[in-house]
C-alpha cells in the first residue's frame, strides 16, 4: 500500500498542474477544503474513493492512472524458430512495430531464390561472412556490417562461406510474418 500511496499524491499535483488548476481551484471543483487536498497531495492523508472520485472528474482521468503501474517483466521469452536450416531467436516481444531477430544461416548450400515483400529490412552481421543477393547486385557484408534495404527490391540472404553467419535482422510486421512463417504461398516463403 505504501508504494501505491505515495504515487497518488505526486500524479494528483502533476495532473493538476498540467491542467493549469491551483489547489485552491481544483479543491473547490471537487468540492473538498483545500488542506485535504493539500494532504492528498504530500501523502499525509489517505487517498479513498470517496475523495479521489470527484478529484479524478474534475481532472478527467480514471482512478486507474492516479495508480503505479505494474511491474512488468522487459524480458523477451518467445521460442527459438528453426526453419529452412535457419535458426531464428526473437528479441523483440510479440507484437512490436519492429520486429527484431537473431538469425542464423547455415554454411553456404543451395542458393535460395529471390524474394520480394513488403517493407524494409536493416541487418547487422554479428559474425561470419553473410551474402546479400539484392536484384541483379551481390553483396558479401562481414562481421560488423549493415546493410538496409527496401524487401520489395527482390532478395535473399545466405551465408557467404564454410561457417554460419550470425546477423541481428530488424523488420516491420509484413516482413516478421515472411521471414518467421511457413508460407502457403511458396513464393512468399524464405529469406
Amino acid at each position: 500500500m505504501g508504494s501505491v500511496a505515495s504515487h497518488v499524491g505526486p500524479r494528483l499535483r502533476a495532473l493538476r498542474h498540467a491542467r493549469g488548476l491551483t489547489l485552491e481551484e481544483l479543491a473547490a471543483r471537487a468540492q473538498l477544503s483545500p488542506s485535504t487536498l493539500s494532504r492528498l497531495e504530500s501523502g499525509k492523508r489517505q487517498a479513498t474513493l470517496e475523495l479521489l472520485l470527484p478529484l479524478t472528474r474534475q481532472l478527467g482521468v480514471r482512478i486507474d492512472d492516479l495508480l503505479p503501474e505494474a511491474d512488468v517483466d522487459p524480458r523477451v521469452r518467445r521460442p527459438v524458430i528453426k526453419r529452412d536450416g535457419l535458426v531464428i531467436a526473437p528479441l523483440s516481444p510479440e507484437g512490436s512495430a519492429l520486429a527484431t531477430y537473431r538469425i542464423t544461416y547455415p554454411p553456404a548450400g543451395e542458393e535460395p531464390s529471390l524474394k520480394v515483400h513488403e517493407g524494409h529490412q536493416w541487418l547487422y552481421v554479428l559474425s561470419g561472412r553473410l551474402r546479400l543477393r539484392l536484384g541483379e547486385q551481390e553483396f558479401v557484408l562481414a562481421e560488423g556490417e549493415a546493410a538496409e534495404f527496401d524487401t520489395g527490391t527482390p532478395h535473399a540472404i545466405t551465408s557467404a562461406g564454410r561457417r554460419p553467419v550470425q546477423a541481428l535482422a530488424i523488420f516491420g510486421v509484413d516482413g516478421a510474418r515472411v521471414h518467421t512463417h511457413v508460407a502457403t504461398d511458396p513464393e512468399r516463403n524464405g529469406i
